[in-house]
């Protein structure tokens, strides 16, 4: 029997990551596992001229970042989901494989944008290299496909 007890989702708030959070949260009440959200701010490259200050630092974007994941670990608590939350500054992909090891998480479950050729190939691709380098599963959600979660009544 498989038995999932703990779930990384990390989410960067775009529609991919919300409906990755749908998920993550149907297999927490199924399986009885515990939820862990994660979000990921990526620190300013040091070329940036630091006389921009319109620019937000890094701390102004991870205060918001924990605010906007309150609320949504706040949603999924009231779906009756044991959730915890965190806000990390680091390279997306890094952070999370860190993090599902050092929670010892069954299952990871991730939104994509799925970008492809040159945007890919520019941005890189966080779920691209979860996917490569985790050492659970890992199921990714994709924002244009068909959606399998029925909504009750």
């Amino acid at each position: 029997m498989i038995k999932i007890r703990k779930i990384l989702c990390p989410l960067d708030f775009s529609d991919a990551s919300h409906k990755a959070v749908r998920y993550a949260r149907e297999f927490a009440k199924g399986m009885g596992a515990g939820l862990f959200l994660l979000n990921v701010v990526e620190p300013r490259p040091m070329a940036v001229d630091m006389s921009l200050s319109y620019v937000p630092l890094e701390e102004d974007l991870e205060k918001a970042a924990r605010e906007d994941l309150e609320e949504v670990a706040m949603a999924e608590r009231q779906q009756g989901v044991e959730v915890e939350a965190d806000v990390v500054i680091g390279t997306p992909s890094e952070v999370i494989l860190e993090r599902a090891e050092e929670l010892d998480v069954n299952l990871i479950i991730l939104g994509s944008h799925g970008k492809t050729g040159l945007s890919r190939l520019l941005m890189g691709s966080v779920a691209e290299s979860v996917v490569r380098k985790a050492r659970c599963p890992v199921l990714i959600v994709k924002a244009e496909e068909k959606e399998f979660i029925e909504e009750n009544g």
